[in-house]
């Protein structure tokens, strides 16, 4: 679908801003599940500040290696063992979740961290991982470098916040960290099949589609101790906006 839009009679002034657009849709889209995975690390670290230092700081490691990476494209394309590496460690982080006991205080999956800088590569890594997928599927739509590296630049950048985001909501929605994992899992089944048969990688319509019904499903309850919270502070306000007038009258 993607080939017939670029492969139309379109002049190359248009069809620059419409790759980069399709770009940038492409890495907000397939950022979610990366979000997620990076959410669910940081929430390793107890402390909300550390939590946003390791993702600043991760992220911005992160963010030379995935334009290393698009620099290098050409020449990391040719070695399938790097997709191979990508799908291993993906599906690791997979099975690291789902076997791993929950922290009962903090709701948690997965490692927990006594040290900024020990989650720090974990992040940048898991992004690199999830980068070996986005990047082939942005060389693919696009041969121009520059409009790929603005792209990845985009996605980077629209991944941090999307991070912060997911900590809160991986707290309120009972079945989002699941939802996230999951599409993690598809991410490296993708990456999996790449190395495997080009030929059997599902089309790019179909990847979207099916991370936007499992997100949907993720966000379809909210936990019934974030629900409750919601409504003591509403009662509190409500009992603080009822005495404001005895006072007043006294």
């Amino acid at each position: 679908m993607l080939d017939q839009i670029l492969d139309s009679s379109l002049a190359l002034s248009l069809k620059t801003p419409i790759l980069l657009i399709i770009l940038i849709a492409l890495e907000a889209v397939l950022s979610a599940d990366n979000a997620i995975a990076l959410a669910a690390i940081a929430q390793g670290l107890k402390s909300p500040k550390l939590q946003r230092s390791a993702l600043n700081v991760g992220l911005v490691v992160a963010y030379v290696l995935r334009m290393s990476l698009i620099l290098t494209a050409t020449w990391v394309v040719k070695f399938w063992q790097f997709e191979l590496l990508g799908a291993i460690y993906l599906l690791w982080l997979v099975f690291n979740y789902f076997t791993s006991q929950e922290n009962e205080n903090h709701h948690h999956h997965g490692p927990e961290f006594t040290s900024l800088w020990q989650a720090i590569p974990l992040i940048a890594i898991t992004d690199l991982a999830f980068s070996l997928d986005s990047v082939t599927t942005a060389i693919a739509i696009a041969d121009e470098v520059w409009l790929i590296l603005v792209g990845g630049t985009i996605g980077v950048i629209t991944l941090r916040f999307l991070a912060e985001l997911f900590i809160r909501w991986l707290q309120e929605y009972t079945y989002l960290e699941d939802a996230g994992f999951i599409t993690v899992g598809f991410v490296g089944l993708r990456l999996l099949v790449r190395v495997i048969n080009p030929e059997w990688v599902p089309p790019e319509w179909l990847m979207i589609t099916t991370i936007a019904l499992i997100f949907a499903w993720g966000f379809s309850k909210r936990n019934p101790e974030q629900r409750d919270e919601v409504e003591i502070s509403v009662e509190s306000i409500d009992n603080q906006i009822s005495k404001e007038p005895e006072k007043i009258s006294s």
